[in-house]
């Protein structure tokens, strides 16, 4: 059974998750505060696979070079953003914070379809609107999704940045969130976990029917 770690890290405290058995694991969206990461790794004794971004912007990007070089393990995105990366104009951390960054390019893209990575199946969804290259992995066999900056529990994520855009988000939400059975877990890039039913029926941004 794969369990779910959520480590708030960064300025932001951007939620990091770390998907995991009892001996692998991949990260997703290491914000920053690396050394927590390494040492949650350490004391459960379960190895990195990879790590995966939902999207590019600094929040969610300021531990992967450190992650990657300490574990000697593989980045991946979706090729919208992924000269996003190296550009701190658009990864957002030249408005936001007192220090520019600036990651490597990802060694691989990601395509939306499903995917595994070691013992890991999941499903990748291209989900644009917050920004243009947002992606949500969904853990069909498993009940969540991981949805990065597009829904929150009873939010969702701001368009007002580079590329971002409301009526894509919005419908990325509608056509690969809420087709998702109302029991799947969502776990969002900040905030609580909350569930898809729950935000068809309460999101104030966009409700929806869960007859």
């Amino acid at each position: 059974m794969l369990q779910v770690k959520c480590m708030p890290l960064g300025p932001l405290e951007t939620n990091c998750y770390i998907v995991h058995d009892e001996e692998e694991a991949i990260i997703i969206d290491p914000g920053g505060e690396a050394d927590k990461v390494i040492a949650f790794l350490a004391d459960e004794r379960i190895t990195p696979r990879a790590i995966l971004l939902t999207h590019a912007h600094f929040d969610h990007i300021g531990g992967v070079d450190e992650l990657r070089t300490y574990f000697n393990i593989d980045v991946y995105i979706h090729e919208h953003e992924a000269h996003w990366l190296g550009d701190p104009q658009l990864n957002g951390s030249m408005y936001f914070t007192p220090d520019n960054i600036i990651v490597k390019p990802a060694e691989f893209l990601l395509t939306p379809g499903f995917d595994s990575i070691g013992p890991f199946y999941f499903e990748i969804v291209h989900t644009p609107g917050h920004s243009p290259g947002s992606v949500s992995f969904i853990f069909h066999e498993h009940s969540f999704i991981i949805s990065g900056d597009v829904l929150f529990n009873r939010g969702i994520g701001r368009t007002d940045l580079p590329g971002g855009d409301m009526a894509a988000l919005k419908r990325s939400i509608r056509q690969h969130i809420y087709t998702l059975n109302n029991l799947f877990s969502v776990y969002p890039g900040h905030g609580p976990k909350t569930t898809i039913g729950d935000e068809k029926r309460l999101n104030p941004f966009i409700r929806e029917s869960i007859e």
